[in-house]
């Protein structure tokens, strides 16, 4: 388990990072679709 290749490395790594970047673009379209939400019930309230 202890390979420690530049190439199995790097893959590590880009493992890590999508991660990441995975659970950050649900937090952001979680947080656009609150806002979404948050327009459209006050477009109504102008109504």
């Amino acid at each position: 388990m202890g390979d420690k290749s530049p190439k199995s490395v790097q893959k590590k790594a880009l493992q890590k990072q999508s991660k990441s970047n995975d659970s950050n673009s649900k937090k952001q379209a979680l947080i656009t679709s609150q806002q979404a939400t948050k327009a459209k019930v006050a477009a109504n309230k102008k109504k």
